[in-house]
């Protein structure tokens, strides 16, 4: 392998890089827990980009113990649609960017594996 054939994988790889960073700041998915009481809308790089709590998710009880309870469980509904949100970009990129490192075989022939 010469250098030129270096030089060229190189910056094949790094477009596709670039490639993989777009789809991901492109992706969006949505998570939700307790029947869609909490949704939260997510990117492919896992930020939160925005989070919906239905009111009635958010009415906290009056009587003894029924106010932390029910932030208690708000509190884990938000979680369960974070870990949703994240679950769902990890098998939306699967998808999008399987096809894209199908692309990479050439290198392991050229890298002689």
């Amino acid at each position: 392998m010469d250098f030129n054939q270096i030089k060229e994988m190189m910056g094949q790889a790094q477009q596709m890089q670039q490639q993989v960073e777009q789809t991901m700041a492109q992706t969006t998915v949505e998570g939700s827990a307790g029947g869609g009481a909490v949704t939260v809308r997510m990117n492919g790089q896992k930020r939160v980009l925005a989070v919906q709590i239905d009111p009635s998710a958010a009415a906290v009880g009056t009587g003894p113990g029924e106010a932390s309870s029910d932030l208690e469980m708000l509190q884990d509904l938000i979680a369960a649609a974070v870990n949703d949100a994240s679950r769902r970009v990890d098998e939306a990129l699967q998808g999008k960017l399987s096809g894209m490192m199908g692309g990479m075989e050439w290198m392991r022939g050229m890298l002689g594996q």
